[in-house]
């Protein structure tokens, strides 16, 4: 399958119509417009059909009569992907197939603190509902108030917690998947040890859509925090955010839930451009970091040992300033200021995007040395370098010197292979989060270890023969 195959016939659409029901389809040029382009806007294609389907059942019928007639299935959660992952082809080759309706929470076990939905569930509805046992969901996203279950899996997604509680993968207990041929994969099981052979259900979580259609899961949730505390402090360096990370981890140990970094360059962004912003600081600095620290347990200390920590910081000089919230308006405030970034850069023109990761000890020199290198690429743009510190995954972007400079978008090729090679020779990985998609799928052919990719691509033999399963993402068709 790829993006040259043939539309589909008029008797197949009737066909998968018929066995969806009328509500179980859009197909009207509006209704489909929103499934047919990625969330930045920037990959557009055709489907003739977006279905619908409300059950496991619907969803194996749909499948199997996809295989028997070699029609390609792109699966759609909430269509917030970076990388053009859950965008059909042009051309009408392809079913784009959201679980929107399959959006029930089977079941919230607050003894054995799991949580049980269908794949369509959008992550904020399963926060509140963890929230309504006294219970923590602790996958935390800009897009949590429209990506899907399903979606976040199938993309391992990362957020603002991974320091503490992992990404994705870390969280799922069991999975239900409809595989290309129609069997379900029966393993939704909230069990915390189970060693009976390979652990197949990881081959799903990541795998963005390309070996099954992840159709409910069953998920870790934690205790939630009884105390918590969120500063903002402003630093010389990376490597002074560095310094006081291993502060904090001394000092706190694994109270420490998010440490973001974020340049000045960023702040200022988020301050022009999106309303009831503003620094929270008298000077101007060139870093600062996010940090919150949390525990499921009351401890009336918490806040003033996380002060402590700051004040010695501050005296010894691995910090120059600290903002701590003392409500939780404060807190959201200093929150918004960390993920409004996305949306202030976009304000500032057509930008560049890197989603990358390298040791966290290694960040600061490969920021000085991936600086220099785009200085003499692109002079003109702008480096905005922010994100997870505390795990290694920066969004190593670039913005224009303006909105009318488009120097930037002409050398965006080099550039991004640049970035690319300087990520390889530290080690690290060309997609921390965002996945592939098909955006980075000749960069993962680059980049890939041989052998590594040599079993991807045989394991989507084995799984998805026909090459059904959103075709043309992830691996090169055919290779």
């Amino acid at each position: 399958m790829n993006s040259t195959a043939k539309a589909i016939p008029s008797p197949c659409l009737q066909a998968i119509k018929d066995l969806l029901g009328p509500q179980g389809y859009l197909e009207s040029e509006a209704d489909r417009a929103p499934f047919e382009v990625d969330f930045r806007g920037i990959h557009r294609g055709q489907s003739p059909l977006i279905a619908l389907p409300q059950s496991t059942a619907e969803v194996v019928r749909l499948v199997r009569y996809c295989a028997d007639h070699k029609i390609g299935i792109v699966p759609q959660g909430g269509n917030t992907s970076y990388c053009g992952g859950a965008t059909p082809h042009p051309g009408n080759s392809e079913i784009v197939v959201s679980l929107r309706r399959m959006n029930r929470i089977r079941s919230v076990d607050a003894l054995n603190d799991s949580l049980t939905a269908d794949a369509g569930c959008v992550l904020e509805t399963l926060q509140e509902a963890a929230a309504a046992a006294n219970r923590l969901l602790p996958m935390s996203l800009g897009s949590e108030g429209s990506c899907t279950l399903g979606g976040i899996i199938s993309t391992n997604a990362g957020g603002t917690a991974v320091l503490r509680y992992g990404m994705m993968r870390d969280l799922v207990l069991g999975l239900e998947v409809v595989l290309p041929d129609g069997r379900v994969l029966d393993q939704l099981r909230a069990l915390r040890k189970d060693n009976t052979g390979y652990d197949v259900k990881q081959l799903f979580i990541g795998a963005e859509g390309t070996l099954g259609i992840v159709t409910a899961a069953c998920i870790k949730l934690f205790p939630r925090p009884a105390g918590m505390a969120t500063a903002m402090i402003a630093l010389v360096s990376p490597a002074a955010a560095l310094d006081l990370l291993a502060a904090l981890k001394s000092g706190l140990g694994a109270a420490v839930t998010t440490f973001e970094i974020l340049p000045r360059i960023a702040l200022e962004f988020v301050c022009r451009h999106i309303d009831g912003t503003r620094d929270p600081f008298g000077a101007q600095f060139p870093w600062y970091v996010l940090a919150e620290i949390s525990l499921p347990q009351a401890d009336s200390d918490l806040a003033a040992r996380f002060e402590s920590v700051l004040a010695d910081a501050i005296a010894t000089g691995r910090a120059a300033d600290a903002v701590t919230a003392t409500s939780e308006a404060q807190r959201e405030a200093l929150w918004r200021l960390r993920e409004a970034i996305p949306e202030a850069q976009r304000q500032e023109g057509a930008g560049l995007k890197h989603d990358i990761s390298v040791e966290p000890q290694r960040l600061p020199q490969f920021i000085d040395e991936g600086r220099a290198l785009l200085a003499r690429i692109v002079p003109q743009a702008r480096l905005v370098a922010y994100g997870h510190l505390g795990d290694g995954n920066l969004h190593f972007n670039l913005s224009p010197a303006n909105a009318a400079d488009h120097s930037l978008t002409a050398a965006a090729d080099q550039a991004r292979r640049a970035v690319h090679d300087l990520v390889a020779a530290y080690g690290g990985s060309i997609s921390a989060e965002h996945g592939i998609g098909q955006v980075k799928v000749a960069e993962l052919q680059r980049y890939e270890d041989p052998v590594a990719l040599a079993l991807m691509h045989s394991i989507k033999k084995t799984i998805d023969p026909l090459g059904i399963m959103n075709p043309g993402k992830v691996l090169e068709p055919g290779a």
